[in-house]
């Protein structure tokens, strides 16, 4: 009678064979999954600008296009805070996997993206009303010569 099954020797060969196939695919998956991320995000807040621009050209000031009281709608004379959604409601912050606020005055605005999630710890990205985008992407707090864009270095 012949025996049918596995050996111990080839189901340790086919688990070590998938820790190999694992161990590269995991980061690569990481790592493709936060690009897609961050350029749903760059879109979020080119989407955002667009709509501060919208807003500012109905009341002549960015003022009062953030939310500064917990609620989600925009407040009058809100000049920091997260964007109102009444002006923008990104997917990004919809899913969780960033947090939009803004710092407006009459004629200016800086958009600041901090990661959330699993993008937490991932830099922050900043946009502004002259269209300038920095990236802290070691996220050490400091906008570096090299983080001047939203290009991965």
């Amino acid at each position: 009678m012949k025996q049918r099954g596995f050996t111990l020797i080839e189901l340790m060969v086919a688990v070590a064979i998938f820790a190999v196939v694992s161990a590269i695919a995991i980061p690569l998956y990481t790592q493709y999954s936060e690009r897609g991320y961050r350029t749903e995000l760059t879109a979020d807040l080119m989407n955002c600008a667009q709509a501060l621009e919208r807003f500012n050209a109905v009341n002549f000031t960015y003022v009062g296009s953030l939310s500064n009281d917990g609620d989600p709608e925009a407040d009058e004379g809100s000049v920091a805070g997260p964007m109102g959604i009444d002006v923008c409601n990104p997917i990004s912050v919809q899913q969780g996997r960033y947090a939009i606020t803004g710092v407006v005055t009459g004629n200016t605005y800086v958009l600041t993206a901090v990661g959330a999630g699993p993008m937490a710890d991932t830099g922050d990205l900043t946009l502004d009303h002259a269209g300038n985008r920095t990236w802290d992407e070691n996220d050490n707090g400091n906008i570096d010569a090299d983080e001047d864009d939203w290009e991965e270095n």
